[in-house]
Order: structure tokens, then C-alpha cells, then sequence
């Protein structure tokens, strides 16, 4: 006998992705449930559930007897032969099929609600287990929604929520692009479905790059020691090799980089440091360093601290830009990391140079200060003296200057007498000419 129930769910379930044998379980549980409601717990019931069919029979056990005490467990023998039953006698038992239209309404509502408590119980501990089995796995997902703290991804009609905290800062994220990222946990929850949390920032992320880029790690001929990374920022990776005859780094880097360059796009150009592991903490902390270039290494094993001696110069790249370099060398190798400034002969000589001669500038500034109080008390009392020297040479010279009027007044009506004088004598001239001129015309006139 098919049923609409029966459709109903079958198709939920294929939906929700739940096994058919599964399914078939829950169907079976839900109807026996409903059945005990109907006859009680001691009545014995039998469902058969075709799934490729799609039919669902339910059949109630009852007892052949002579004279029936409770219909709802016995038959009689007369009832049995009549519905054709001929070789049942008494005391074997009849199996009764119980159309599900006749099972009521109520019935059939409770059988819904017990059956979708059961898938969606099914479905929390599907999806629990399937992305259980993925911690550490990088899943393929579609953005599906943006929200200001997280993305909801859609993987396989299931969703993953990608916090802020999980993504890489620089990468922008738009809604149906495809990303890819690891499933870092699922938590179950008292109501709803698990939450699965997914990462692009954490270091098995650019573990699993590693592991899908180069066919040396997935096989395990090149093993990834540690990783230290900042995310969308930089990342040194430590790996060793298994066969001598494969250099690790040179594995990793690929022929012209192109192997790491591949992992370097997915990280949106996050720098990649892939380093030879050592046992040795020294080298190992040395080349943790690169490029900077470390004279030497002072190691605490107990206390994992390490004191790096290294000149001046090599300084900003042991520190890295806002002390990446040095942050990520102590994550990769487990070692605090204390810089001890290391000073050649010339550097200490330049120092010394600078520190005297700052010295001797102060010293002339002092003198410098000194001298000049001295000749503004000099200059004050100088001032004074040449203001009176001044006064008294304001009246002398108004003294002069009065004397010498007078003298230009003298000379002035010394010089008009004489002009006075040179004047007349020029008159007395011009009349001696006069008189000289016409006696020489009277002689002529005579002669």
C-alpha cells in the first residue's frame, strides 16, 4: 500500500541528503510508536517498509482462539476462515493488515511530528558527522551571504559560517564567488543544526595549500615541521626532506617558483619564508632569521631563550617590518628572542667622534653664553659713558658751531670791503685809461 506520508518524507529526506536505510528506520520506529498509542504496548506489530516501492504495511499479530476475549489480540478460528484462511488453526497466529486510512487523524498528525523530529534529529547528527570527519579538510564553498561580523557559505546545501576572525584582512569577499577554506570546527547546538565554522586564516589552511601544490608532501617524501604565519601578511614555513636526494626548499619553490607562487595567489600575495628544519637550535634559529645576518647565537635550552648577536645594520631585518620577522622566527621555533646590539671598532670610534663633539659644542655654547653676559654688562656701561661723552660733545660742538658762525660773519664783510676796495681801484684805473686815450688822440690831431 503507498502512501502520501510515505512520499512525503522520502522526499525530505532526499533533500536533507539522509540515507534511505536510514529513513526507513525512522519510518518503521515512528508507525510502531504510533501503533503501541493505538493497541497498547503489549501488542505485537509488524511493518514492512518497501523503499523502492514506496509502500508501507502494517500488520497487528493476533491469536487464533475459540471464543474471543480481547479483539484487539485474538481472532476466532470462525472469523479466520471466513477471510480464507484454511490452514490456521487454533492457537497459530493471524497477521491482521491495518489500512493507515483507518489509523485517524490524530494519529497520523502525531506519526508527522514524531517523523520530523526524527529527520531533523537525523539531519543535526548527519551533518555533525560529515563535517566531524572534514576538521582539517578544505572544502569548496559558494558565498552566500555578507554580514558585517561574518560570510554564510553555502557547501553542499549546508551552511558554514565564516567569521571576520577567520578570514584574511585584506581579502574582499563578494556574494556567489566561489572561496576555499578549511573546516576548523562544528559545535553542537541544543536546538538547530551543528555550526560549522570555516578558516582561511588558520596555519593547516596553508598546510593543506602545501599538501594539494606539491605532490612531495602528499606523499610524505616533504614534511612541513611548523608553521608561523599573519595572515595576508607573511609566513615562514620549516620543512624537512625524507630521501637525500630531494632538496625540501627547492621542492616547495618549484622550478621558477611556480609552485609556491600558486599558494602566494590563493593567499592574495602573502610572503612565503619555506626553511630547511634543523635539530640544531642555532642553525635553526639562524635561518628562522633569514635574510638577516646573525653573527651569533647565545642559547638558554632550558628557559627557550636565545640572545642573537648581530651588528647594527642587521638589525631592522632581524626585526622586520612592525617586528614581523623576529614575532614569526620565535612562533617557528619555540624560543624567546633577545637582540644583543654588537658594535664594531669603527662603529665605536664614530660613536665616540660623535660624543665629543657634541661635548665640545656644548662647551662652546656654554662659552659662547658666558661671553655674551659679559659683553652686554660691557656694552651697558659703555653706553652710558658714550651718552654723557655725547652730551658734552653736543654742547661743544653748539659752541663751535656758534664761534665759527661768527668767524664766516668776519671773513664775509672782510671780503666785501675788499671787493669794496678792488672796485674803486678798477674805477681809478678805467679814468687813468681815459685820460691816456684822449691825450694820445690830441697829439695825433696835432701832427
Amino acid at each position: 500500500m503507498r502512501s502520501d506520508i510515505f512520499d512525503a518524507f522520502s522526499l525530505m529526506a532526499k533533500e536533507k541528503n539522509i540515507d534511505r536505510y536510514i529513513l526507513e528506520g525512522v519510518i518503521k520506529e515512528a508507525f510502531q510508536k504510533m501503533m503501541e498509542k493505538r493497541f497498547g504496548e503489549e501488542a505485537e506489530i509488524e511493518i514492512n517498509v518497501n523503499m523502492e516501492r514506496g509502500s508501507i504495511e502494517i500488520f497487528l499479530m493476533k491469536s487464533v482462539v475459540e471464543m474471543v476475549e480481547d479483539p484487539d489480540r485474538e481472532i476466532s478460528i470462525e472469523e479466520v476462515k471466513k477471510l480464507g484462511e484454511e490452514d490456521l488453526e487454533v492457537g497459530d497466529e493471524y497477521a491482521e493488515l491495518i489500512p493507515i486510512d483507518d489509523i485517524g487523524r490524530r494519529l497520523v498528525l502525531n506519526l508527522k511530528q514524531t517523523l520530523n523530529q526524527k529527520i531533523r534529529e537525523i539531519e543535526k547528527e548527519t551533518i555533525f558527522k560529515k563535517y566531524n570527519e572534514l576538521i582539517g579538510e578544505v572544502i569548496v564553498s559558494e558565498i552566500y551571504q555578507i554580514k558585517p561580523t561574518l560570510i554564510i557559505l553555502m557547501n553542499e546545501g549546508n551552511e558554514v559560517l565564516f567569521p571576520y576572525s577567520e578570514q584574511i584582512p585584506k581579502e574582499k569577499y563578494r556574494k556567489g564567488d566561489t572561496i576555499r577554506a578549511i573546516v576548523k570546527s562544528v559545535e553542537k547546538k541544543s536546538s538547530g543544526l551543528p555550526t560549522v565554522i570555516a578558516s582561511r586564516a588558520a596555519d593547516q589552511f596553508l598546510y593543506k595549500l602545501f599538501e594539494l601544490e606539491i605532490p612531495e608532501i602528499y606523499d610524505g617524501i616533504i614534511e612541513i615541521k611548523k608553521i608561523a604565519r599573519e595572515p595576508g601578511e607573511r609566513a615562514k614555513v620549516a620543512v624537512i626532506s625524507n630521501d637525500d636526494r630531494i632538496d625540501a626548499v627547492g621542492a616547495c619553490v618549484g622550478m621558477k617558483g611556480i609552485r609556491i607562487h600558486s599558494i602566494v595567489r590563493e593567499l592574495s600575495n602573502e610572503n612565503i619564508d619555506v626553511i630547511n628544519y634543523s635539530d640544531d637550535p642555532v642553525n635553526y634559529i639562524a635561518r628562522a632569521l633569514a635574510p638577516a645576518k646573525i653573527d651569533d647565537i647565545y642559547i638558554d635550552v632550558e628557559g627557550k631563550i636565545a640572545k642573537i648577536e648581530a651588528q647594527s645594520d642587521q638589525l631592522s631585518l632581524i626585526i622586520g617590518r612592525n617586528g614581523q620577522n623576529i614575532k614569526l622566527a620565535s612562533a617557528l621555533t619555540g624560543y624567546q628572542l633577545e637582540i644583543i646590539k654588537y658594535e664594531t671598532a669603527d662603529e665605536s670610534k664614530e660613536e665616540e667622534d660623535e660624543t665629543e663633539f657634541e661635548n665640545v659644542y656644548d662647551d662652546e655654547d656654554n662659552e659662547i653664553a658666558y661671553d655674551e653676559s659679559d659683553v652686554d654688562d660691557g656694552e651697558e656701561s659703555d653706553n652710558e659713558e658714550n651718552r654723557e661723552d655725547d652730551y658734552d660733545d653736543e654742547d661743544n660742538d653748539e659752541g663751535e658751531i656758534q664761534s665759527d658762525e661768527n668767524e664766516i660773519e668776519e671773513g664775509n664783510d672782510r671780503e666785501s670791503n675788499v671787493n669794496e676796495e678792488s672796485s674803486v681801484q678798477d674805477e681809478a684805473d678805467d679814468e687813468g685809461q681815459d685820460k691816456q686815450t684822449e691825450d694820445t688822440g690830441k697829439g695825433e690831431n696835432k701832427s
